[in-house]
């Protein structure tokens, strides 16, 4: 899907960056993984499933102040996305 490249391209900000912490990076690894991998599931589950990853870690104390924005900003467009299907 053409929509979720800029999407991708902000995990995988998250998840190369090694101040983040490994829980938070692995949080994103399983959204993108979600989003990427070729599966039978529909598309409105998998967005369904990268956003419920996402918020299952979004109030992490250890999550560093910028990092929790940009999983804001990538839930976001990930509902957005949703919304158009």
């Amino acid at each position: 899907m053409k929509n979720l490249e800029p999407i991708i391209k902000l995990l995988n900000g998250i998840i190369e960056d090694r101040t983040v912490p490994r829980n938070i990076r692995a949080a994103a690894e399983e959204a993108k993984k979600e989003l990427t991998e070729k599966t039978d599931n529909n598309w409105d589950i998998r967005l369904s499933s990268a956003i419920s990853v996402l918020d299952e870690i979004i109030n992490d104390p250890n999550m560093p102040i910028y990092t929790r924005t940009q999983i804001w900003n990538v839930v976001s467009m990930l509902e957005a996305v949703k919304r158009e299907l």
